[in-house]
């Protein structure tokens, strides 16, 4: 379980003192600038307050003592937890010794030997005076490199020794630090479940929401934030009007978190025009889909184009992007689990930046270039295995992306390292409908995402190494991860909402460890109550964490059972011959066979494949040889040889991953038997290919 955020409630009674909100601030937006603005933010303020006060007066008062034992639990908690900071603090000087050690002999000390055998190579090579002259510093500096890194592998070495000697003595201490933690965190948690237990009556039942919904709105939101909106027209006056009239969409807004940056005046006008468009009013799939877009896309979200497309649109359209996704879901091109989303999980899914027909081509992309990678049961990789077995590791070709394609489609070209890989990630998963998260770690971008056991992080360090600060709130990932997983206790979870609504429309600073804020009363309540739901869920370890910062990993292609029916070749009246991928024999090197999307088989081959396929032709003659692939990048080197005749190239174009035919070449066929070897070089990465057609010449 993650460690438990620090919280310290103040021993008094309640009400707490109004303090300024600092609950999903936007940034400073405009004034009112008219006499009926002034006249609306002054209603929606004399409401607020109203509210407020109604509200504070049917709060139940904390019994004193319960609060006194919490305090003290949580005193005893955060001690425990600094005693076993401190020893495994000490422990970890004896691992980073040894990796410092490791440092100055492999890196530090070989670096420097190869310098020096470099700069002796470059002064035996040297004709000029000047040329020598430079070798000899080289070599000087090498030298003295050399020498400072055996000195700081002896100081290295002996400080490890010294740490060792105490190794034993420190992991008793831990051990006993970490006994301690665990009583401490079973009476905090007793201690937290007994304060909440003397709130149930505000929280456990709905009896404050007709009230406690519009005054969390109207905090959150701010009288001055609702006004700007209603006074642009009646209209948009008509639809804060239909918000606060409509109590269940109310909840339900909350409840998935609240318009973004508090905008509900613009979720309430995309959400009418959605009513507009659905096609399935009564799909409920449909419904979370349209209130995850309203909600999300509140505040505008940026759009990403190719470099040349300077007239592109530079936001997400909402209505498109709602269209795009219904359309994906009733064709049955999204995850299966989409249609059990709720809007809260899928708003981290419509936020995705790429155009709708970028997110459409990477479906079409994935089913024809690698289906393997969709319907594989592991949902840790489902979508996001291409990283690591298709985008190339390095950012030496970053600087050949080109203008007409979008970022990721020359990711998936050129590559990149840590950031360009996790974006990318993060499309694959999006554009398939499942919900993904930021993730920013030290010197380290990664990404994480909905499985069915729970969210998990891709290609970097677990949730408690993580955060995400390009949000409405930095928040960190151990916050996430806690509200997945208190989330999934669903009407439990509504007690941790009302508690925050509370917190908001009191106007209490709001808790978020990413900022070190404890936030006010009702908002620790809430986060303790999150960290009590989420005490039983397994958390899930991170995945590909090697692949974080290193090259990708070697595939493990695993082929499909392929029939006689897949591999029958066959020819057309008119002489055509098409011999399907799958019907090759006497194969060599990494491919795998695999079921088409529309149909049929197909093979994906690595470097160094080598297949022939054997077919009769009705006559001799020339014949065009053209194959049906899909290609990711643009530097494959194929080649053929037709009857054991000498190599013959064959253009792979970039096919950005879709089907096409390489541009046709002429081959002569002998009546009857013919062997076609086909080949990938090892300098290729993989490539996936239909099948080869041979036309004969007229």
């Amino acid at each position: 379980m993650n460690k438990r955020s620090i919280i310290a409630l103040s021993c008094a009674f309640l009400p707490i003192i109004i303090t300024e909100t600092s609950f999903a601030k936007p940034a400073p937006a405009p004034s009112v600038s008219t006499a009926q603005g002034k006249s609306l933010q002054s209603e929606y303020a004399k409401e607020l307050a109203a509210l407020r006060a109604d509200i504070e007066k049917q709060l139940p008062r904390v019994d004193k003592s319960i609060l006194s034992s919490y305090t003290n639990a949580r005193q005893a908690l955060k001690k425990a937890e600094e005693d076993v900071a401190a020893a495994d603090k000490e422990l970890a000087k004896i691992y980073g010794g040894k990796a410092l050690i490791d440092h100055a002999k492999k890196k530090w000390i070989a670096g420097a030997e190869k310098g020096i055998s470099d700069a002796n190579a470059a002064l035996k090579k040297a004709t000029t005076d000047a040329e020598r002259d430079a070798a000899k510093k080289q070599l000087a500096d090498w030298q003295k490199n050399k020498a400072d890194g055996e000195a700081a592998l002896k100081e290295r070495q002996a400080a490890y020794d010294q740490a060792l000697k105490d190794q034993s003595k420190f992991t008793r201490e831990l051990e006993k630090a970490k006994n301690a933690l665990a009583k401490a965190k079973s009476a905090e948690a007793s201690a937290s479940s007994k304060l909440f237990a003397s709130t149930a009556k505000a929280v456990a039942t709905d009896a404050l929401d007709s009230k406690l919904l519009k005054s969390a709105i109207l905090a959150e939101a701010t009288p001055a934030g609702l006004a700007l909106f209603a006074e642009q027209s009646p209209a948009h006056k008509k639809l804060i009007d239909d918000l606060f009239a409509n109590p269940t969409l109310m909840k339900q807004m909350l409840i998935s978190g609240g318009a973004k940056f508090a905008k509900y005046g613009r979720a309430m006008e995309i959400l009418d025009s959605l009513k507009k468009v659905i096609k399935e009013p009564s799909n409920p799939t449909l419904q979370n889909l349209a209130l995850a877009v309203c909600l999300e896309h509140a505040s505008p979200v940026k759009q990403t184009n190719a470099a040349d497309q300077a007239n592109a649109p530079t936001v997400i359209d909402p209505i498109k992007r709602y269209t795009s996704y219904e359309k994906a879901f009733l064709a049955g091109e999204l995850d299966p689990a989409f249609k059990s989303f709720n809007a809260w999980e899928l708003r981290h899914v419509v936020n995705c930046e790429a155009p709708e027909e970028i997110a459409a081509w990477g479906r079409e992309m994935l089913r024809s270039y690698r289906p393997d990678q969709i319907n594989t049961p592991d949902y840790g990789w489902r979508y996001v295995n291409s990283v690591k077995s298709d985008v190339p590791y390095g950012s030496q070709n970053v600087c050949k992306d080109l203008p007409s394609l979008h970022h990721f489609q020359n990711i998936a070209l050129n590559g990149g390292v840590c950031g360009r890989r996790a974006f990318y990630g993060r499309f694959m998963l999006r554009s398939f409908g499942i919900p993904t998260w930021g993730v920013t770690q030290k010197a380290h971008a990664a990404l994480s995402h909905w499985t069915p056991k729970g969210w998990v992080v891709n290609l970097g360090a677990g949730y408690s190494h993580s955060w995400w600060d390009k949000d409405e709130v930095p928040r960190s990932g151990s916050d996430f991860l806690l509200e997945t997983q208190a989330r999934a206790h669903g009407s439990e979870y509504i007690k941790v909402l009302r508690a925050k609504w509370i917190s908001v429309t009191l106007g209490e600073t709001q808790f978020n460890d990413r900022q070190k804020v404890e936030g006010g009363f009702w908002s620790q309540l809430a986060q303790n109550q999150t960290i009590t739901l989420a005490s039983s869920a397994a958390t899930l370890g991170p995945l590909g964490q090697e692949l974080g910062e290193a090259n990708e990993a070697k595939q493990k292609l695993s082929s499909a059972k392929v029939t006689a029916a897949d591999q029958k070749i066959h020819t057309s009246n008119d002489g055509t011959i098409t011999i399907p991928a799958v019907a090759h024999t006497g194969t060599s090197g990494g491919f795998a066979a695999m079921a088409s999307h529309n149909g049929g088989m197909q093979i994906h081959i690595t470097a160094g494949y080598h297949g022939k396929y054997e077919f009769t032709a009705p006559r001799a003659g020339k014949y065009t040889l053209s194959a049906k692939v899909a290609a990711l990048q643009d530097f494959h080197k194929l080649t053929a040889s037709v009857n054991g005749s000498g190599l013959i190239d064959i253009t792979v174009p970039h096919t950005i991953g879709l089907w096409e035919n390489t541009p046709s070449i002429e081959i002569a066929l002998n009546s009857g038997k013919n062997v076609i070897s086909l080949q990938l070089e090892k300098d290729s990465r993989g490539l996936t290919v239909k099948e080869l057609i041979l036309t004969p010449v007229k």
